[in-house]
């Protein structure tokens, strides 16, 4: 029986809520930042703005970026992420899930607005650089997630064209960035939003987390079909 073969060149991964389970420690830097810094926002908004880029989140939430409050929150948070480092876990299957791409063939690539700092803990948490070929960060694109720039550098860097690569990813940011990017999205259930937010927002399947996708990878948009919804 013959063995079934990847139907995309690359597979684009986000990696907080994706990879590592680090929303809920981005949520608590976050708020805890605010408050301190006087503009007090509650969890579940933060929470739902949790993936887009630095400045959309803190024009969001704060309404500028560049605002007194804004500057002293983002670097509060940025001290409080870092404390909390401990607390991150790889999330289930993450590890397995590289690896098996890796190994079939296909060009593995970190595509995340991430800032360096973030990234290296990320990065060393995961310890999968021998499955990665291509790792993309905040400092890639003046403007991130929903925008399609992270995704179009990943893709370049990759060698890939847009048709030939799946984005996964946690957030409607996610799936948004990748569609504007013209790349199919598949969306995982571990950052915290529903099922039905991320088909809205274009995902062509979801998974609970990186092990579900693992285990029915070759059902779906990786290989062939669009998986079950």
């Amino acid at each position: 029986m013959p063995v079934p073969k990847p139907t995309v060149e690359a597979v684009l991964l986000d990696i907080d809520g994706t990879l590592v389970d680090s929303n809920y420690v981005h949520v608590d830097a976050w708020s805890r930042a605010f408050r301190e810094a006087g503009h007090e926002v509650p969890s579940w908004r933060v929470h739902r703005s949790i993936g887009m880029d630095g400045s959309k989140l803190l024009e969001t939430l704060v309404g500028s970026s560049d605002s007194a409050v804004a500057q002293e929150a983002k670097k509060l948070h940025g001290e409080y992420y870092a404390d909390a480092s401990a607390d991150l876990e790889v999330l289930p299957g993450a590890r397995e899930l590289l690896a098996d791409l890796n190994s079939r063939g296909v060009t593995v690539v970190l595509a995340t607005s991430a800032p360096e700092s973030e990234l290296s803990t990320l990065r060393d948490l995961l310890a999968v650089e021998d499955s990665v070929a291509v790792v993309t960060s905040g400092e890639d694109a003046e403007v991130a997630k929903p925008e399609p720039d992270i995704v179009a550098v990943a893709l370049e860097r990759a060698g890939v064209e847009a048709a030939n690569a799946v984005m996964v990813g946690d957030s409607v940011w996610d799936i948004e960035s990748a569609g504007r990017a013209g790349v199919r999205a598949i969306g995982v259930l571990s950052g915290g939003i529903s099922r039905g937010e991320l088909l809205d927002a274009g995902a062509v399947a979801v998974f609970d987390d990186p092990a579900d996708l693992l285990e029915h990878v070759e059902s779906s948009p990786i290989f062939a079909g669009k998986a079950r919804a």
